[in-house]
């Protein structure tokens, strides 16, 4: 009977380890429930500040070293200041700036901006990176490293956009802008955006000043010699430790401390941030990257940090990966691990009554080489990154610990001795309620035996213990909360984010049923539909066309409020594109520096619009400088893998008397006598028509500048202008080398109704991505014009530049001739001149 018992139990054994690797198997192959390998660090915070977790409704003082990511939202007040820190970039917010991430992914950066002043520098976007800016009327997207300033106004209509360097693009209100550096501009209004561009000012303010000086700070540190530049926090290391050379591990970074037999991971708390769960937050202000990235050593009896090495010339670099404490735990008697489930019930309270009399939870940091599992469910690819990327481990023992403890769920780790587990001082310890509420550990430490810590078994995984409300909220008080108005004002987003999660409520009783593990991505979708949930205060930006640069305001005269600054004219920049019809004033003799986009007066003749992907016939003697991109000219050839639309026929032109002047038969800004390249595709002529006599007195159109469109006036007050109502009005902009989208495919209807659904859905699903890929070639081609048309600006400045500094040389040289001429002169005058004879003194009257 003994015997069979032991079979039955060894064959339920093998059944369930079977059972565990077919539910984790896929899981080893995908990485679709892999948290972000990166979060960002609240650096640094002054003033009233707030910070709100995603999930909850709570607002409370934002703490120092607390990772951010989706979904939570901060508010700085009247007297508040917030720095940020990502991997690539730093986020600066200034006084009365409501916050909030959309998305923060490895390779998509969202921000949500609904009120006051962000300062972004992004040093590092790589060509697979989305950095993306959302205020309450436009979409940002930063195309470029660079430093970037964007301001939305209080009552969150208008947003202004200073690049000092870098470029970016504007989308909001079906149109799309180009902005560069050195562009100061402001979009204002809502459903349709008027643009409006202003001088490029080198002013500073104090938040601008306070934001140069922490770019300083880490554009000088010491630390980048050491540690690689992708991990968050480095350049605090500078002021609070020094690097020495070892001879196992290589540079390793000391903190100055004056605690004596200072640990680390002895002076912070526990937060629960998900999709992680339990994440360590130090109190020390460099406290972040040391306990989040590589891993500790004690050396000659003081701590050490082994840091992430930095990118090495012809070796692989893997980006070091955040994870929330990298730390092994201690089981045994009387620690928590593997006992029992504590923390808060329902209501957010704490309840210690689930653990044991006398149970603890136990910690010590991982050195050198040793590998950390996470608790959360992830990939194996996830496992190796983070380990690799952090620490010198071998791959094979990586991959030894993903199977026993990730697949097989093997909680204790046998045969391996750490390194750290028998240092004295280096266990921490505290109660079930404080590790579950984010208590201080140092105020609730637990004396721990270090005979016995030293042998005790480690166990992998996180304690399971289901967090209190507290946890999630960190160890802030209760702040004060932005305006209404602020807090529910939504966005504009190009590229629509994640969903809301589910309230904290729902997450803490799924988490229960977990047997306090953290959930997955798959199981927080299931706590509650997408549709059920409160949405986020974002709009998706409509298709734009393609993006151009914004036109400076060159006369304010029409403009009232504005104040009548004089800027250089700038004929050459083209009006915003937009997916509606431009608006076509009968009073042509407006002010020429309005965008097209912008709406004209109230008696405005409005065209006619046309459906989606319908192009109307123009009449043949109407001007057509919509046929190329307006920014792009009309003799520059298409890139090679343009589709070109069919060429008509073409038409034997007529005799054209010398003296009839054509301005319709091309494009007004290319010479008569320039030929179109081979590869140019010609738009459809129109059958020339015969000129009428002009007479002598009338003025020419060829007395207008070149690039200006022949329905703009040169002036205003000009009286030769002809009449207002007899131009036609102008076509809705086409691009030459956009193909026409095809229509919407319409599944013909059978017997079975369900299925032509199914087969009408897979057709639009399939229409809506040849959209996308078409606007993605376009974009890019547009991009690449702009680059060249950039570069050729660029080399024509340069060359103007030049030929300055050889007149002022020159001028320089004249002068110096000139003053040398006159000096020479002088001298000679003063040679030639008779030298006067020297009064002598009368000699003093005698003395009485």
């Amino acid at each position: 009977m003994t015997i069979a018992r032991k079979l039955a139990l060894k064959l339920l054994t093998v059944l369930w380890v079977a059972i565990a690797l077919a539910g984790f198997a896929p899981r080893s192959m995908a990485d679709d429930d892999d948290p972000p390998s990166r979060v960002a660090r609240l650096a640094f915070a002054q003033g009233s500040v707030s910070f709100q977790p995603a999930g909850t409704e709570d607002w409370v003082a934002a703490g120092l070293n607390r990772p951010v990511t989706t979904g939570d939202k901060l508010w700085s007040d009247n007297d508040g200041r917030i720095e940020l820190q990502l991997d690539g970039s730093l986020i600066r917010l200034s006084s009365n700036t409501g916050f909030s991430f959309l998305n923060l992914s490895d390779r998509v950066t969202q921000i949500q901006l609904s009120s006051g002043t962000l300062l972004v520098r992004v040093r590092r976007l790589d060509n697979t990176e989305s950095y993306e800016i959302d205020t309450p009327n436009l979409a940002f997207s930063v195309l470029r490293p660079g430093v970037y300033r964007i301001t939305v106004n209080e009552a969150g209509d208008s947003t202004a956009i200073k690049i000092r360097s870098g470029e970016g693009e504007v989308t909001g209100g079906g149109a799309a802008y180009t902005v560069r550096a050195n562009d100061y501009d402001t979009f204002s209004g809502t459903d349709q955006l008027s643009a409006n561009s202003e001088p490029y000012r080198n002013d500073e303010d104090q938040f601008d000043s306070w934001a140069a000086n922490r770019d300083h700070h880490w554009e000088n540190s010491n630390s980048t010699h050491y540690v690689s530049a992708d991990v968050v926090g480095y350049e605090d290391l500078d002021d609070h430790g020094s690097w020495r050379r070892t001879p196992e591990n290589g540079y390793v970074w000391f903190p100055r401390t004056t605690e004596a037999n200072w640990a680390p991971y002895h002076n912070g708390h526990w937060d629960y941030i998900e999709p992680w769960g339990y994440t360590w937050v130090d109190d020390e202000p460099w406290g972040f990257a040391p306990f989040h990235y590589g891993r500790w050593v004690n050396y000659e009896g003081s701590w050490g940090w082994v840091p992430a090495a930095p990118r090495a010339e012809g070796a692989i670099y893997v980006r070091p990966v955040y994870a929330p404490a990298l730390v092994a735990w201690v089981g045994g008697p009387h620690f928590a691990i593997g006992i029992g489930v504590g923390g808060g019930d329902n209501r957010g309270n704490n309840r210690g009554d689930r653990y044991e009399s006398g149970v603890n939870v136990g910690w010590f940091p991982l050195g050198p080489r040793e590998v950390y599992v996470p608790s959360y469910r992830v990939s194996q690819k996830y496992v190796n990154n983070v380990n690799v990327s952090n620490t010198t481990v071998n791959t094979t023992v990586v991959n030894n610990y993903y199977n026993t403890t990730v697949v097989n769920n093997n909680v204790n780790v046998t045969n391996v001795k750490y390194v750290n587990q028998s240092v004295p001082g280096a266990v921490a310890a505290t109660t079930p309620q404080a590790f579950t509420s984010a208590q201080p550990v140092a105020k609730n430490a637990v004396r721990v035996d270090q005979r016995e810590v030293a042998s005790a078994p480690v166990r992998a995984f996180t304690p399971p213990a289901v967090p209190a409300k507290q946890a999630v909220l960190g160890t802030g008080a209760a702040a004060a909360k932005p305006p209404a108005a602020v807090e529910t004002r939504a966005v504009v987003a190009k590229v629509a984010p994640p969903p809301p999660p589910p309230s904290f409520e729902k997450r803490q009783e799924a988490i229960k049923s977990n047997g306090g593990k953290p959930l997955s991505t798959a199981q927080v979708q299931q706590i509650q539909p997408v549709a059920a949930r409160v949405v986020a205060p974002v709009k998706i930006a409509p298709i734009a066309a393609k993006p151009v640069a914004v036109v400076p305001q060159t006369s304010q005269t029409n403009r009232p409020g504005q104040p009548q600054t004089a800027q250089p004219p700038q004929t050459n920049r083209p009006a915003p594109a937009s997916n509606t019809p431009p608006t076509v004033a009968p009073n042509t003799a407006g002010p020429p520096d309005r965008p097209a986009d912008q709406p004209g007066p109230p008696n405005a003749v409005k065209p006619v619009e046309s459906k989606p992907g319908e192009t109307k016939p123009v009449p043949p003697n109407t001007v057509q400088p919509a046929n190329r991109p307006p920014d792009r000219p009309a003799d520059r050839p298409l890139p090679p893998d343009t589709v070109k639309p069919a060429e008509p026929k073409p038409v034997e032109p007529k005799p054209v008397p010398p003296n009839a002047v054509q301005p319709t038969n091309r494009p007004p800004d290319r010479p008569a006598d320039r030929p179109l390249p081979p590869d140019t595709v010609k738009p459809v002529e129109p059958k020339p028509v015969e000129p009428k006599p002009v007479p002598p007195n009338t003025v020419q159109p060829n007395n207008r500048p070149p690039d200006r469109p022949v329905d703009r006036p040169s002036n205003p007050n000009n009286a030769s202008q002809p009449a207002p109502g007899s131009r036609p009005a102008a076509p809705p902009a086409v691009h030459p080398n956009e193909v026409p989208p095809p229509p919407r495919p319409v599944v013909p209807p059978s017997a079975n109704a369900q299925l032509d659904a199914k087969h009408q859905q897979e057709q639009d699903q399939l229409h809506a991505k040849q959209i996308q890929e078409r606007q993605a070639i376009q974009q890019q081609q547009e991009q690449e014009h702009a680059k060249i048309a950039q570069q050729q600006a660029d080399a024509a400045k340069k060359q103007q530049i030049e030929q300055q500094h050889q007149q002022q040389t020159q001028q320089l040289l004249q002068k110096h001739a000139g003053e040398q001429k006159a000096l020479q002169e002088k001298q000679q005058q003063e040679r030639q001149a008779p030298t006067k004879p020297k009064k002598e003194n009368p000699p003093p009257p005698p003395k009485p």
